[in-house]
């Protein structure tokens, strides 16, 4: 490509002497009184692009500028944040050392607690089983009383009466001892979900004495409970109780398990036999008792007596004397 010369440079021929000289463009122009616009646009245009170009320049500075000053500022937050991460994340370690220190020392506590306790559970399993033993070998001295062995789960043996050939009748019923400070409600519905396990519509609970008996399982000691009939009995009045039962097992045996449901006034009477039966006992045993002091006293005025004869023999009082003594000593007694 040619190159062109530029307006400025450019020579054109002279109007007034018809190319006789020669003269550039800008001196005719100048000759003529006219301006050079295209050069002063040439110029314009070279200066817009100046000033634009030192615009952009200084524009892209600033912008260079604002830059790094916000990259510094958000270096600087990052690094802030990130040590608040630190401190938080140390301090939370520190946390968890502090906490598993004390699950560890919680640990040991519980492990040396457990000890303790299966030091006394052990203790409680043999005064358990004791009982247990200890009630096993009483009843299977019982005439007509079936006794399984010992069961592993729900309940402790399965009691039902037998027939002349040895074979258990039904109903069976679950047995449960317990050798406590008191029976509990606990206690109670363990023996009906174990009876229920069982299949058994009876269920007895049988206390070491009556103490541990509370008032409310005395004035039900025969009750139905949860679809289950629940004996509450000792280990002195089971024998007579399961006597006193066993006309209504038989019925049971003949008629179903729910015998008793259809005639709720027999099982309100049984349960009434139960407290009369034990309140019958008690006066017994205040009779008893009265009997024992009787005698003891008889066997101490027949000493006094004796004594009283004794010395009246080697002193040779009167007979009439001597009654008189006994009466004022057995008076004064």
């Amino acid at each position: 490509m040619t190159m062109q010369p530029s307006l400025s440079t450019e020579t054109i021929e002279c109007p007034l002497c018809a190319g006789a000289g020669r003269l550039k463009r800008t001196e005719v122009l100048d000759r003529l009184g006219v301006r050079d616009f295209a050069r002063v646009a040439q110029l314009s245009a070279e200066e817009a692009f100046r000033l634009l170009t030192q615009k952009h320049h200084h524009e892209e500075q600033s912008a260079w500028s604002r830059f790094e000053t916000e990259l510094a500022k958000r270096t600087a937050e990052i690094r802030e944040h990130h040590k608040d991460e630190l401190r938080s994340a140390q301090s939370h370690r520190d946390d968890l050392t502090h906490r598993v220190e004390n699950c560890l020392r919680e640990i040991v506590e519980l492990r040396e607690r457990n000890q303790e306790l299966e030091t006394q559970m052990a203790k409680v399993a043999r005064v358990g089983r004791l009982e247990e033993i200890t009630f096993e070998e009483e009843v299977r001295t019982w005439a007509g009383i079936h006794l399984s062995e010992k069961l592993a789960r729900s309940g402790d043996y399965v009691l039902a009466y037998r027939d002349p050939s040895g074979v258990p009748l039904e109903p069976r019923i679950v047995v449960d001892n317990k050798d406590k400070s008191s029976v509990t409600e606990g206690d109670l519905r363990k023996l009906t979900r174990d009876a229920k396990e069982r299949r058994c519509s009876v269920g007895i609970i049988v206390a070491r004495e009556e103490s541990q008996l509370r008032q409310h399982d005395r004035e039900r000691r025969w009750a139905h409970e949860d679809g289950v009939w629940i004996l509450r009995t000792t280990r002195a009045w089971l024998r007579r109780d399961l006597e006193v039962l066993k006309p209504v097992f038989e019925r049971m045996r003949i008629e179903g398990a729910d015998f008793l449901q259809k005639n709720s006034a027999l099982a309100e009477e049984v349960r009434r036999t139960f407290v009369d039966l034990d309140e019958v006992e008690r006066e017994l045993k205040k009779a008893a008792k009265a009997i024992d002091t009787v005698s003891d006293l008889t066997a101490k005025y027949r000493s006094r007596l004796q004594s009283l004869c004794d010395t009246a023999a080697s002193a040779k009082v009167a007979p009439k004397s001597v009654r008189r003594a006994v009466t004022q000593q057995t008076l004064g007694a």
